[in-house]
C-alpha cells in the first residue's frame, strides 16, 4: 500500500463497483474495498459507515438538491415546473460526480440486490417527500403538492433508467426534460 494517493474516496467507489460485479455485494466485504483501493479499512470508515454506504453517498442527496432548486425556482411557475426544474438540477449533479458508466454499472448492482433496491426506492420516497415539503414552502396546498412530487419522482426515475440503460445519446439532464415533455403530453 503506497503512502498516500489521492481521491482515495473516489477509488474506493471504483473498488466497491469493480468487487461487487466481479463477486457480487454480498460477498464483497468493507476490508475487500480498502485492500482493492489501496486504503486501510480504517480509512474507508472514516468515509462510508458502511458497504451499502459506497453506492448511495454522494456529494449532496438528492431531496436536499431537489428541495434547493424549488426554493430557488423562479416566481410564477407552476409547482410541476418547480419540482422538474428540482430534478433536472438533481440530475446536473448527479453526472458531474458520477459517469454513465459508473451509474448504469450501480443501477446493475442494485438491482441485483433486494436490500438495494429497499434502499433505492427509500431514497426517491425521501426526495419526493423533500420535494413536496419544498412545494408547501412555496405556499401550494395538497393535493397539488403531493402530485407534482410524485410525477418529478417519476419523471427523473424513468429519465435515469433511460439514460443508464444506453439506447440513448441524451445525456441525464435532456433525459429528464424528454420525460417531463412526454409527462406533458400526457393530458
Amino acid at each position: 500500500m503506497s503512502r498516500w494517493e489521492p481521491d482515495a474516496r473516489g477509488r474506493m467507489l471504483g473498488a466497491a463497483l469493480e468487487l461487487f460485479a466481479e463477486q457480487g455485494y454480498d460477498k464483497t466485504t468493507a476490508g475487500d474495498i480498502a485492500a482493492r483501493a489501496g486504503v486501510t479499512e480504517r480509512t474507508f470508515f472514516r468515509h462510508f459507515a458502511d458497504k451499502r454506504e459506497v453506492l448511495f453517498a454522494g456529494p449532496g442527496a438528492l431531496d436536499e438538491m431537489v428541495a434547493k432548486a424549488i426554493a430557488a425556482a423562479e416566481e410564477g411557475a407552476t409547482p410541476l415546473q418547480m419540482v422538474i426544474t428540482g430534478v433536472r438540477q438533481a440530475a446536473v449533479e448527479l453526472v458531474e460526480v458520477r459517469s454513465r458508466e459508473q451509474a448504469a454499472q450501480r443501477a446493475r448492482i442494485v438491482e441485483a440486490t433486494p436490500a438495494l433496491r429497499e434502499r433505492e426506492l427509500l431514497k426517491m420516497a425521501t426526495m419526493t417527500t423533500a420535494a413536496q415539503a419544498a412545494l408547501a414552502d412555496r405556499g401550494v396546498g395538497e393535493p397539488t403538492a403531493g402530485l407534482a412530487a410524485y410525477s418529478a419522482a417519476a419523471v427523473f426515475q424513468t429519465a435515469f433508467t433511460r439514460w443508464v440503460s444506453g439506447e440513448t445519446d441524451l445525456s441525464l439532464p435532456e433525459c429528464v426534460d424528454e420525460a417531463a415533455a412526454s409527462l406533458r403530453d400526457l393530458h
